[in-house]
């Protein structure tokens, strides 16, 4: 839901650590994986309930996420494959956080855990499933153009999901409240992109089959 909104105010912030990156010969696929192993980071530092540089970890990993998308733009070296490997680093990482917080705590934030990956398969799968229609009818999405595949909107994307992490770092105590607050939310985004993609596809295949 804030992705659109945010993303423009986070470029320009951007343009300096990208040229001196490409000076630096650095590949935006160096950036994606760099900035997934620091993400990864985390998982160990909130088993130790070490909070604040769980946070750190965080944040690292999605200001290497907003670099490497940013630096193949400048470069013109954007694919399909760079866009493959950044999505799926970045659904495990949202996948490792709540992990790491089930296995911290199993008693008291186990299953709020589960839940909170279980709807964020869900997000996923509705998210990805689509871009793969939208790609064969070539469907246009004008407020993320520069992305390598469809970004389909939801009322929980990843600027939700990060603001989420680092309230779970911030307030561990109220973990389980505020997983099963965004799983809820989760699950709305859920089935409003099936139903709403469900009905796209359809639509479009009807027009396709009346021209």
């Amino acid at each position: 839901m804030l992705d659109a909104k945010v993303t423009p105010f986070i470029k320009p912030l951007l343009k300096p650590i990208v040229r001196a990156l490409d000076k630096r010969c650095i590949t935006p696929n160096h950036v994606t994986v760099a900035g997934f192993l620091i993400g990864l980071l985390a998982v160990p530092l909130i088993i130790l309930n070490w909070w604040m540089a769980a946070l750190a970890c965080i944040i690292a990993n999605r200001i290497f996420d907003g670099i490497d998308g940013e630096l193949a733009r400048y470069q013109k070296s954007s694919s399909s494959a760079g866009g493959y490997l950044d999505i799926c680093l970045d659904f495990l990482f949202y996948a490792a956080v709540p992990l790491a917080f089930g296995i911290a705590n199993t008693a008291e934030w186990g299953i709020p855990a589960m839940l909170l990956m279980a709807t964020f398969i869900g997000t996923g799968s509705s998210f990805l499933a689509f871009a793969v229609a939208a790609e064969k009818f070539q469907i246009e999405r004008p407020q993320f153009s520069n992305k390598s595949f469809y970004y389909m909107q939801g009322l929980t994307e990843g600027t939700e999901t990060i603001l989420v992490f680092l309230a779970f770092c911030i307030w561990p105590q109220h973990f389980a409240v505020i997983a099963y607050c965004f799983a809820a939310a989760c699950a709305v985004t859920v089935v409003t992109r099936v139903a709403g993609g469900f009905t796209t596809l359809q639509n479009e295949e009807l027009r396709q089959k009346n021209t």
